[in-house]
């Protein structure tokens, strides 16, 4: 996928880059896979603000992606090639033989026409699922089920692939695209390929409207407010901030701080950890 770039007519055009999105279908998306998507800027069931930053935003859908691939046995043709507003990669509008039409996250490469399979007879090509039981040793893989059955938890993002590097017993040894090593049940499904729209780390937003129009408001630092709005607040000019490490609003360690909690029931599968030397 290319980026495209534009003629500097003003200073945010100069900055903007987007991604090329000639590759895709130009068709409404699927009415019976779509949701309605309620705003809530960030507020909980009582109107307190309970996530920053959320609210505004153009008005969007949600698109039904099937992540469990429940349809097993049957081949499946790519009717088209979407933009998904809620998600990174590209999703894919599939037609089974059975006239079912679901969506999917599109892998790279896949095309308009393309025929997927989702079953341990499926060959190894992108956007075919298969468990990780059938799947050779070294492949890359993307939309991993944590759980058999749950649907797939992992590596969903756009450019993101992980790779199988191990099988042993009822377990095989996934390398992540944080480069931690974790264990996955055999039996949980994985596609091949990696995730569609690979060059979305490389778009330039070129100016701060662009960021309101998906529903992100500012993010303001704290050394600039008030003692009262915020720990890192007040002092004369630029101050330190007067504690041995950054905090949050509410004063809890921020910026690096580890928030795993330890002893954790799922510690045991991983077998190496992101930031491990």
């Amino acid at each position: 996928m290319a980026i495209k770039q534009y003629k500097p007519t003003t200073p945010a055009r100069r900055q903007m880059t987007v991604t090329d999105y000639s590759v895709l279908s130009k068709v409404e998306p699927e009415k019976s896979l779509l949701q309605p998507l309620k705003k809530k800027s960030g507020r909980n069931s009582y109107g307190r603000i309970t996530v920053r930053h959320q609210g505004g935003g153009n008005r969007k859908k949600y698109r039904i992606i099937d992540f469990k691939r429940q349809v097993e046995g049957e081949n499946a043709t790519v009717l088209t090639l979407e933009y998904d507003p809620n998600r990174s990669a590209f999703i894919a509008l599939v037609q089974y033989e059975s006239g079912k039409k679901s969506y999917i996250v599109a892998p790279h490469g896949l095309k308009v026409g393309d025929v997927i399979r989702t079953g341990a007879d499926a060959d190894i090509k992108p956007g075919n699922t298969l468990p990780l039981l059938n799947i050779p040793v070294g492949t890359f893989i993307h939309n991993i089920e944590l759980y058999a059955g749950r649907g797939a938890q992992l590596v969903r993002a756009a450019g993101c692939m992980a790779q199988l590097v191990a099988k042993e017993g009822a377990f095989a040894t996934v390398r992540l695209p944080s480069n931690e090593m974790r264990k996955v049940s055999i039996n949980c499904k994985a596609t091949v390929g990696q995730v569609s729209n690979i060059d979305h780390e490389n778009v330039s937003y070129g100016k701060a409207g662009r960021i309101r129009h998906m529903g992100i408001r500012p993010t303001v630092r704290g050394s600039v407010m008030n003692p009262c709005d915020h720990p890192h607040g007040g002092g004369e000019g630029k101050s330190p901030i007067g504690r041995p490490g950054p905090v949050s609003p509410w004063g809890k360690p921020t910026l690096g701080h580890k928030t795993r909690k330890k002893n954790k029931s799922t510690d045991k599968y991983i077998v190496k950890r992101r930031n491990a030397k």
